[in-house]
Formats: structure tokens, C-alpha cells, sequence
């Protein structure tokens, strides 16, 4: 998107150049990448990187209301409700596509959002990648608020571990060597020293919580989240003495409650230029007009499930439970990125962290993703080039 760093990006990759990138991910964490990484990072214009930020400081805004839990407590369903949440969320991502207003300039429009950590390592790794492969400007920074890796990484260990040593904090996922996302696991290992942990292999007495590294048990004071409830209820037979709803003794770095708070549900509360409309859909009396450019979302999935881009009234109408859906104003994506053989379409997310006793979270860095197809996900770029998961590189000043 920035001309310049673009044509000359553009002008020394080979396809060569490529696979020796992604061997050399391989050299690194083998058997680690599970998804497709992009052939190229995306290059953000200063005018772009403003309005992101002002797009987020929009939704910020309406998080940080006196009432803004009261506005959302519905979000959280009962049986899925995790004790002693905490006053704000861990972290915040926002997810924008990259648009273009009716002036003919480029604009974030929401996508959607979560209270929910993202590849929070694997982000600061992935720019240094492309950099040692491939002619990255300088002039283009992964960061905001902080300047180097090295202070990224100082900041996320003092948030991640606080003033305690990194085996008394754990990665909690489900199955975590399966999931898609574990080389960010392998990355936070690295980088923090922290254990990626099944459910399913800790124990409970009492209120405390334990698991067990090299022979020896160590209780665990603080947890890492990065399970969801919809891969749990996946697995309805799962043993496990430890259940996230349980109360216990350990201080969350991301209170499970906050993935609801901050999900779908909250997009209606969301008034910003750089945010469509969107409507619960149990509230309204009349659909819009302009239904054709409305997609529906369901309100409880996670990863693009259930949202469906084409829908009538009368599949509107034949829903029963119209009160776990939403309606969003449709987003044209603005393919705005020089492939060699065509225009791509992007999305950016942005990556915050709120320490517990900040009145404000940080903008630290960001998540980008590259399609070809109808929509961003996998499923519809299948066999394309040029598209997946890649680093946002934004102009400095």
C-alpha cells in the first residue's frame, strides 16, 4: 500500500526466495507452522495507521463506560461464567478490513473484535522473517509504543509473569500440540519460558491448581488463557479434574469472561465512522431495506462460523432463536496490495495489552491476513497464493 516499498519489495521476490523463508521456519520449530503464512507483509501508509488508531480509541471508548458490563452480561452464557473476573480486559484485539471511503482513500472498517490474547510472540517474530528473506524497508515499524523486540518482549514477560518466576505461569489450551496456533506456544516458550498445559493434565485440591514439568509438580499462580468454551463443548466426555468455572486460586492473564464481553456482542454498542451498523436481531421490528448488504453473524462462534453473507427475510424469519444473531452492515474489501499477477485484499488486526492498574490499554502491535476469495478464512483461499497470515508493517512518524 505504500507504493514505493512495495514496487521494491515486489521487484527482488521469486517464489525461490518463498520456500527458503518457510524452510527456514521450519529449521526453527519444526513441525510448529500449521497455517499459511503470506508471501509478503503489508505495507501501511501513515494515513491508513492513523485512522486504525483512531478506529480502536472509537471502540475503546465504549469498553471503557461505567455501564459497560451491565450492557453485557448478557453475553456471557450462565453455565459458561468464570469466577473472579477482573476489573478490564488483558487484552483487546480489533479486526479491520482494509476499505476504501468515498473520497478514494483507504479506511479501517470493523470487522470484529475480541477480549481475547491473539499471536501475541509469534508477531514479533514473524517481521523479523520476512526482513532476513526478503528486502523489507526500514523506514516501516511492527510496533507502536514501543521501539524494538527487545522492548516488546519486556513488556508482554512483566504482563504475562508479573513479579513471580515463568514456570508458576502456564499456557492453558486444549490439546495445545493440535492446535493451529501452537507455534505461537512454541514462541512464548522461548521467549517467557512459559509451558503450554492441557486442561486435561492438571490437577486440583482444594482451591489450588497444579501441573507437572521435568518430574517435578508446581503449583500455578497464574494462567495464561487461551482456551474457548466452543472447542471445549467439542469434547463433551473430556476428564478433566480442573473445569474453567471452577474457583480457584490463580490470577488470570486473560479472564475467560472477557471473550464474550468483547466479541460479536458488542459490535451494536460500537458508534464510529470506521465501524458499519450492526443490530441484534431480536430488536428489530423491520429488517433494512438494503437487506443484500447485510450479513448475518451468529452471536456465540468463534473463526467466521456460521456467518452467512447472503440471506432473505425469510430466512431471517425462519430462525427461532433470533436472539443469538446479529445483522452487520457487508464491508467492501478495497483489494489494495500489488501482487505479481493481481490486486490482494487485506485485514489488520491490532494487538493491545491493558496492565491491571493501567486507566488505559497500549496499541503494541499488530496481525495481518491476505485473501483472494469471498471472504478472509481459510476455507475460501484454498490453493491461492499470496494470501494467509502476515505482519502489518506500519510507515514511522
Amino acid at each position: 500500500m505504500i507504493p514505493e516499498y512495495r514496487a521494491r519489495y515486489n521487484q527482488t521476490f521469486t517464489p525461490e526466495r518463498y520456500q527458503e523463508m518457510l524452510a527456514d521456519v521450519e529449521r526453527q520449530l519444526p513441525g510448529q507452522l500449521e497455517f499459511r503464512l503470506a508471501e509478503t507483509p503489508i505495507f501501511v501508509p501513515a494515513q491508513l495507521r492513523d485512522k486504525l488508531v483512531q478506529a480502536g480509541d472509537d471502540i475503546i471508548r465504549v469498553i471503557q463506560r461505567p455501564d459497560f458490563k451491565q450492557l453485557t452480561e448478557a453475553a456471557i452464557p450462565p453455565h459458561q461464567r468464570v469466577p473472579n473476573e477482573d476489573a478490564h480486559p488483558t487484552f483487546l484485539t480489533f479486526d479491520f478490513a482494509v476499505c476504501r471511503d468515498a473520497q478514494g482513500e483507504l479506511e479501517p472498517q470493523l470487522i470484529e473484535m475480541q477480549g481475547f490474547p491473539s499471536l501475541y510472540a509469534f508477531q514479533t517474530w514473524q517481521p523479523g522473517l520476512y526482513a532476513d528473506h526478503f528486502d523489507v524497508a526500514e523506514e516501516v515499524t511492527p510496533y507502536f509504543n514501543v521501539t524494538t523486540d527487545a522492548e516488546y518482549k519486556a513488556e508482554m514477560r512483566e504482563l504475562l509473569l508479573g513479579d513471580g518466576p515463568a514456570e508458576e505461569t502456564i499456557l492453558l489450551e486444549l490439546f495445545p500440540e493440535k492446535q493451529k496456533t501452537r507455534v505461537d506456544f512454541a514462541l512464548t516458550k522461548q521467549f517467557w519460558g512459559i509451558e503450554a498445559v492441557c486442561i486435561t493434565k492438571i490437577r486440583k485440591r482444594g482451591r489450588q491448581l497444579f501441573y507437572e514439568k521435568d518430574g517435578r509438580e508446581i503449583q500455578i499462580k497464574r494462567i495464561y488463557n487461551r482456551i474457548i468454551f466452543d472447542e471445549l463443548e467439542r469434547y463433551p466426555d473430556l476428564q478433566s479434574e480442573y473445569h474453567l468455572t471452577d474457583d480457584v486460586d490463580v490470577t488470570w492473564v486473560g479472564h475467560p469472561n472477557w471473550f464474550f464481553r468483547i466479541s460479536k456482542y458488542t459490535l451494536p454498542l460500537i458508534q464510529s465512522a470506521y465501524s458499519p451498523p450492526s443490530y441484534y436481531l431480536h430488536e428489530l421490528s423491520t429488517y433494512p431495506a438494503d437487506l443484500e448488504n447485510y450479513v448475518l453473524k451468529p452471536l456465540f462462534s468463534f473463526a467466521g462460523a456460521g456467518v452467512r453473507l447472503h440471506v432473505t427475510a425469510a430466512d431471517l424469519d425462519a430462525l427461532p432463536d433470533k436472539q443469538n444473531y446479529l445483522l452487520q452492515r457487508k464491508v467492501t474489501y478495497e483489494p489494495a496490495i500489488q501482487s505479481p499477477d493481481g490486486l490482494v485484499k487485506c485485514e489488520i488486526r491490532l494487538l493491545y495489552v491493558w496492565f491491571p492498574d493501567a486507566a488505559q490499554p497500549r496499541l503494541l502491535t499488530g496481525l495481518g491476513r491476505m485473501s483472494r476469495g469471498e471472504m478472509i478464512g481459510v476455507n475460501f483461499n484454498k490453493d491461492k497464493d499470496w494470501v494467509g497470515g502476515t505482519s502489518p508493517l506500519f510507515e514511522r512518524g
